[in-house]
């Protein structure tokens, strides 16, 4: 499984790299939307991880990209930001999984694998 993960901190992007390769995962990092963007032009991916909360463009307007490029992606949004408002306009835009920061290594790999259930009963 191709994983794209997207924050604007090296630290959350290297905690995640880190534990989504040794589960097997091929993981590829972007520290923007912009540059998300750019790389899945580019590339195929079968999850997205990223932050909500970035400089310049936020994980809102890369959710909204993803869609009026027509690009079908499951994602987990991780944010710091867990108001009922943040939550619910994640969802609005297509959010699989809400994960709040900071979170452990299970929490993140339980959503993983949550998602995967779901694509399986599709």
């Amino acid at each position: 499984m191709k994983l794209l993960v997207v924050d604007d901190e090296g630290i959350v992007l290297e905690s995640c790299r880190r534990v989504l390769e040794s589960e097997g995962y091929s993981v590829t990092l972007a520290k923007s939307a912009d540059e998300a963007l750019g790389i899945i032009d580019k590339e195929d991916f079968s999850l997205l991880l990223m932050d909500l909360k970035m400089p310049h463009h936020d994980g809102i307007y890369l959710m909204r990209e993803l869609k009026q490029r027509k690009k079908e992606i499951p994602i987990i949004v991780m944010s710091g930001y867990s108001t009922q408002e943040t939550i619910a306009e994640a969802d609005k835009m297509g959010a699989t999984i809400f994960l709040p920061k900071p979170f452990t290594p299970d929490e993140l790999m339980e959503s993983i694998r949550e998602i995967s259930k779901r694509r399986e009963s599709k």
